[in-house]
């Protein structure tokens, strides 16, 4: 009931032997028929992430034009995609199953619940996902060809108080 999503992150970011924690704590999650189809990407370079961030934001545009949704917020220039976080996991696999996507997702939310855990923030970044999942991004940032970007997840200290947003309350179609 802790977890939520952050969208404010300090400058700091967490060190490798945090981030190779949370890898770890992914790689314990479920899996279908015992796959274990995740690799990661993790990007912590400033410079790299505003690169990103910049090539993802017009598709994330795009992508609400298409399915009418407001984009104000996000036509901002000083806009960043992953919220000034420090650090991107990027959860990719081969599609190679027909649960890959469901075991890379239980993997992020293992991810993410570390996180929480560690006191840090995480956020689901969706919006970039059609960025990642380019052949000029994937060669940038490396993720080889015949792997997808899954589950793209900012992780950092939150800056400040975390927002909690109210969630509705479970739609129980059948009880029997």
């Amino acid at each position: 009931m802790a977890r939520h999503s952050v969208r404010a992150y300090a400058k700091e970011i967490p060190d490798r032997d945090t981030i190779q924690t949370l890898l770890e704590a992914a790689v314990h999650a479920p899996t279908a028929m015992h796959e274990e189809p995740w690799a990661f990407v993790v990007m912590q370079d400033e410079a790299l992430l505003r690169q990103v961030s910049d090539i993802a934001k017009p598709l994330f545009i795009a992508r609400l034009h298409r399915i009418h949704r407001s984009s104000s917020h996000v036509l901002d220039d000083n806009f960043n995609i992953f919220h000034d976080a420090g650090t991107l996991i990027v959860i990719c696999a081969k599609p190679s199953g027909i649960y890959v996507e469901a075991d890379c997702w239980l993997a992020a939310e293992n991810l993410m619940l570390a996180a929480c855990a560690l006191g840090l923030g995480t956020c689901v970044i969706g919006s970039a996902v059609d960025a990642l999942n380019r052949a000029d991004m994937k060669e940038l940032i490396g993720i080889p060809a015949e792997y997808n970007a899954i589950a793209p997840i900012i992780v950092g200290i939150p800056a400040g108080e975390i927002t909690i947003t109210a969630k509705k309350a479970p739609l129980i179609l059948a009880w029997k």
